[in-house]
């Protein structure tokens, strides 16, 4: 069912790297690259078995419309979210502020002056417009404007991971709080049974049928369960607090009712293409833009070892004598410009080489984020197989344990066994209807970390909604 690609992966790298680094581009091809990833974890062959079902807003199979609401307040209401996204809107600021570079750089000047000097008043005004334009004739600006947009882009995708990362944690921690009030009525309950039982043997001690030893055994399993409540309490409470967190929220300003029927949902993984929503995840491409940038940053550099190509002028009209510009003189000026850094030649080359050293290493880290998406969607898939198959074994062991519960009742009445061992059956129910939530919480979880390995597709239009 789940194929391995770990051996595949140098073919693919090589690949890759002949294709995207060759070349004098002041950037990378990223549509290309794009094809070529999705050609090989099409390849790969990951998650074939997924039933083909469109998987936007797929935690609305929950059926719980607090839930939804939740999902919606957080992408509405984070703070990470809304920093992430400034962040986006700064570097979109910024390269718009990078493009300017094609255009000519200036200013316009007015300035006047009196002047007295022997009883002569001079008066002086000038009015004057400069500019300074940088031809760009050997790519280096269009290389610092190839970085800042995939920096931008790398922004964009970064805001597309929180998103992902935010609607998951959601998720999750509801799931947790649901699971953890059904472990607090369990343990309720068994504090109940147990006061009960002690009341009975109290009572049975004093009358001699029982002895000290049944009732000391059952105030020790009373003690064990009351000492569960704290640590069940505690994890409502922090199930709470990331809730809130992640909504923008204190946790005394966050309410979530109860629903018992949330570990009983049938959370289906249905993924429309999964060997594609591997391919479009936002780490890989932010990896990928990071690369991008430090390309084109590389490009730039190797760029500034070549003369820098500009036009200087002024246009200007100067009025002496009077402030009305009657007795006028007008005056321009166009320079061409070359200035070529030899002397600086040791230090350009060594920069050359440093932003060189940078975009190999982010290449590098692109391969490793693609491997790591990988593997990580594949392990995703083995934890959704080995917790499912756990999920059934446990419900098969609540399920005979409490068909032993209601015969050791049965054959206690009819004083076939002891209350000991009646209490030992109690317990062994208990332990197994706690087992029995745990798994089905753990099958859940898996369940909803499937979806966020297999992110591509509905990440996307998550984003476009929101």
């Amino acid at each position: 069912m789940i194929k391995s690609v770990k051996n595949k992966m140098a073919i693919a790298a090589l690949m890759v790297t002949s294709t995207i680094v060759s070349g004098c581009a002041s950037k990378i091809d990223e549509a290309q690259h794009q094809q070529l990833l999705e050609s090989f974890v099409e390849r790969a062959n990951i998650a074939s078995n997924l039933s083909q079902q469109d998987e936007t807003n797929w935690w609305y199979q929950l059926n719980s419309a607090q839930l939804n609401e939740l999902v919606n307040d957080s992408l509405a209401k984070n703070y990470d979210l809304k920093t992430s996204q400034l962040q986006l809107k700064s570097a979109l600021a910024r390269l718009g502020a990078q493009k300017t570079e094609y255009l000519p750089q200036g200013g316009f000047t007015v300035s006047a002056k009196r002047t007295s000097l022997a009883e002569t008043i001079t008066r002086q005004s000038e009015a004057n417009l400069g500019m300074d334009w940088q031809l760009d004739l050997f790519g280096r600006v269009t290389a610092l404007v190839d970085a800042a947009n995939a920096s931008a882009m790398s922004k964009a995708e970064q805001l597309r991971l929180l998103k992902i990362d935010i609607v998951s944690s959601v998720v999750k921690g509801y799931i947790n709080y649901q699971g953890n009030i059904q472990k607090q009525r369990i343990i309720t309950n068994q504090i109940e049974a147990l006061k009960q039982s002690i009341a009975v043997l109290e009572v049975r001690v004093n009358e001699g049928v029982a002895s000290e030893l049944d009732l000391n055994r059952t105030k020790a399993q009373l003690s064990q369960q009351q000492a569960l409540l704290p640590e069940i309490k505690y994890a409502q409470y922090r199930d709470l607090s990331t809730l809130a967190l992640l909504t923008g929220k204190l946790t005394n300003e966050i309410s979530v009712n109860t629903k018992n029927d949330i570990l009983a949902s049938s959370l289906n993984v249905q993924i429309a293409q999964p060997n594609n929503a591997i391919a479009l995840r936002p780490d890989i491409n932010q990896a990928l833009y990071n690369f991008s940038q430090a390309y084109s940053l590389s490009v730039s550099a190797s760029k500034a070892l070549l003369p820098n190509i500009s036009l200087s002028g002024f246009a200007g009209i100067l009025g002496l004598n009077n402030t009305r510009l009657v007795d006028t003189q007008q005056q321009w000026q166009v320079s061409p410009q070359i200035e070529w850094s030899l002397l600086s030649y040791p230090a350009l080359l060594a920069q050359k080489e440093a932003q060189e050293f940078l975009s190999k290493a982010a290449y590098s880290e692109y391969q490793q984020v693609v491997l790591k998406a990988i593997n990580e969607s594949e392990l995703s898939l083995q934890l959704l197989v080995k917790q499912t198959n756990q999920k059934a074994f446990a419900e098969d062991r609540f399920k005979h344990a409490n068909n032993a519960f209601l015969q050791a009742q049965a054959m206690y009445q009819e004083g076939q066994i002891p209350y000991l061992e009646l209490l030992d059956a109690r317990q062994d129910v208990l332990i197994a209807e706690k087992s029995n939530i745990d798994s089905a919480i753990s099958s859940l979880i898996a369940k909803v970390s499937t979806y966020q390995a297999f992110n591509g597709h509905w990440s996307h239009k998550l984003t476009v909604e929101h």
